[in-house]
């Protein structure tokens, strides 16, 4: 390892551990950074955190469902330990109604006005709740949020309070705005402070990006730019076209890199969160597949190693959940994935950096050339 990358890694794996959740300390990155301007790749690591709010209009709650939440409770601790052994930094986007500890406090932080889904079965207040983690391991999760805040380098961000759906047809704005306020009080509750933000099935809406920043989010996870990966609502993206050409992308190069460049934020007159924009999906293990891992792995390793040399963000994203079905087999890969990292860090200084991460290396940045041009 180069002197530069054994620094990096020293700085990243040092920093104390921050349980705001959205305010992290970017400092030991910043160095990494010459004041003159942004000179290194990024590793961007976004997880949608969501357990069964995520699929609960489609999957019912009956015994293989439950073993596999519970298996994917039991992965999110393997995922930290795999970020901690390579200083990996990332955001944990989780769905707000997971933070309460207890069903009252779920229901006291429910938004004043609910969504109007035009589709009954995403209503995700008719769901039946118990009493707290302990009796419903499957609709809270406040320790394991804890556990992840509680990491260094790890950031809580929101996935809206309700898994809200902000492109399906019915709800409205002032709905959307109601369930962000809502995610911002009951993360509040026990300590935890916003500041990045997913929207539920990449429904990114940019008419509600105003309200965003009214709530106090400085970033949000964009889409990744291909026609199949369009921000639409959850039926057209499950149209046979949109998802063969997704598959296909997983292993062969049809969208290309889809490396980005380093964003920019909205002015002082009209400010708004910063678009951190998608370039993977990790998809996880398929068992009829598992011949193309080694192709699977080249598709993220060449996109990778090109942000890298090009000074770029590569943003991986993934649900922890995904893992479940196969997590050894996911977990080997995810080694894999950090192995390339590694590799970007020593020969490139690629650096490792949560959504929130981004939007402070943005905002300092400016800062020092505004200074040094005075």
């Amino acid at each position: 390892m180069s002197a530069k990358g054994a620094a990096a890694r020293r700085q990243t794996a040092n920093e104390p551990s921050d349980i705001s959740g959205g305010a992290l300390d970017t400092a030991p990155v910043l160095r990494e950074f010459p004041q003159s301007g942004i000179g290194n790749g990024a590793l961007v690591i976004s997880l949608d955190f969501e357990l069964h709010w995520g699929v609960r209009d489609h999957r019912p709650l009956d015994a293989a469902e439950r073993r596999r939440l519970l298996a994917a409770r039991a992965v999110v601790p393997e995922i930290l330990h795999a970020f901690r052994e390579h200083a990996v930094r990332a955001t944990w986007a989780t769905v707000g109604l997971l933070f309460a500890r207890t069903r009252d406090e779920a229901e006291a932080c429910r938004p004043r006005i609910v969504p109007k889904y035009e589709r009954r079965e995403l209503n995700p207040y008719s769901e039946s709740l118990g009493r707290d983690e302990e009796d419903d391991p499957f609709h809270f999760a406040p320790s394991l949020i804890r556990a992840i805040a509680q990491q260094p380098g790890q950031e809580v961000g929101s996935h809206s309070y309700s898994h809200y759906y902000s492109l399906e047809a019915g709800q409205s704005e002032g709905e959307f705005k109601a369930d962000v306020a809502s995610a911002k009080r009951i993360a509040e509750n026990s300590g935890y402070r916003l500041r990045s933000y997913v929207f539920p099935r990449n429904q990114v809406c940019s008419g509600y990006l105003p309200a965003l920043a009214a709530a106090g989010f400085s970033s949000y996870r964009g889409t990744e730019q291909a026609a199949s990966k369009a921000p639409v609502p959850f039926s057209e993206q499950r149209r046979l076209w949109s998802r063969a050409l997704r598959l296909t992308d997983a292993y062969w190069d049809v969208n290309g890199p889809q490396t980005c460049e380093w964003p920019r934020g909205g002015g002082p007159i009209a400010p708004a969160p910063v678009a951190v924009a998608a370039s993977r999906y990790l998809r996880p293990f398929t068992p009829a597949l598992r011949a193309l891992e080694g192709v699977r792995l080249k598709r993220i390793a060449q996109a990778m190693k090109q942000a890298a040399r090009e000074k770029r963000i590569f943003h991986l994203w993934w649900h922890p959940e995904d893992f479940a079905p196969h997590p050894g087999r996911n977990l080997e890969f995810l080694q894999r994935v950090l192995d390339t990292f590694e590799e970007c860090r020593r020969e490139c200084g690629m650096v490792s950096l949560s959504m929130g991460d981004v939007t402070g290396v943005g905002q300092e940045t400016v800062k020092a050339m505004c200074g040094a041009a005075q």
